[in-house]
């Protein structure tokens, strides 16, 4: 008799899974017999990793839009209970903030990193929240070290990241009441787009060498190393497994040795 994978029969709903952290996790969750519901602003770039799931026999539905539109958290729900009858994990992973000096940054960045990360993520939650209670379900937002440790050239990062971190308590303690199980996951620095965009400013100071930019960043971080997005996949799916089911408001730090705060 074949196993049953421990998520056989759940469907789940990924945010920014188009690439990074968000296409490493609907991938994992894929191989562990979850029904993906891809959510990203790109349907070119979704479609991608819908085949990706589909040719080792995953299944996957695609649903394109920005969810800095107070409409579209509620549009994406609809959208995969259409599709799929039932949402039983909602990973908020979407969202994106500007880097800089802070008497740089404007009201906009500041806006535009709330509207997608932490607005977005809370209409999510919200919409989702009658089919997860219905179903015994989970959320699980993925936030940053930034909330854990602010930093001058992160400022817009750190305070949503925080307000994340905040959020995921509060309604941690509704899930207690509703049934819904609710943690978050901090990631340090990972091997995406963007940070190769940090690699690349870091190695002009090193004759263009990547390689010594790297050893550089790890070196400053002070880091066991760089962590790559198969890193927090496989930490999303063991909180998301049966297994972890006791975990409840738990916020992990996934970040190398980062975070020294306890």
């Amino acid at each position: 008799m074949l196993e049953l994978k421990p998520l056989e029969g759940k469907i789940a709903l990924v945010t920014g899974a188009s690439r990074g952290i968000g296409r490493a996790i609907a991938l994992r969750l894929a191989q562990d017999g979850a029904t993906l519901v891809l959510a990203s602003r790109t349907e070119a770039d979704l479609a991608k990793v819908a085949s990706e799931i589909q040719s080792t026999g995953g299944h996957a539905t695609c649903v394109a839009g920005d969810l800095r539109d107070p409409s579209v958290p509620a549009a994406l729900v609809n959208a995969a209970l259409a599709a799929h009858g039932a949402i039983d994990i909602v990973v908020n992973n979407a969202g994106a903030t500007k880097r800089g000096d802070f008497f740089e940054l404007t009201d906009a960045d500041w806006a535009d990193g709330f509207a997608l990360k932490f607005h977005g993520a809370v209409r999510l939650t919200r919409a989702a929240w009658p089919h997860l209670k219905a179903r015994r379900g989970s959320v699980l937002n993925i936030i940053g070290a930034g909330g854990r440790t602010p930093t001058a050239e992160f400022t817009i990062g750190s305070s949503v990241n925080g307000a994340c971190l905040s959020f995921t308590k509060a309604i941690a303690d509704l899930g207690i009441q509703d049934g819904v199980q609710v943690n978050a996951i901090n990631p340090g620095r990972i091997r995406t787009d963007r940070f190769q965009q940090t690699l690349a400013a870091e190695a002009v100071h090193h004759g263009g060498d990547l390689n010594a930019a790297l050893e550089a960043i790890i070196r400053k971080s002070n880091i066991v190393r760089l962590g790559e997005p198969e890193d927090v996949a496989n930490l999303a799916a063991f909180m998301l497994s049966p297994q972890a089911r006791y975990l409840q408001g738990a916020l992990i730090d996934l970040d190398g040795g980062h975070t020294k705060s306890i």
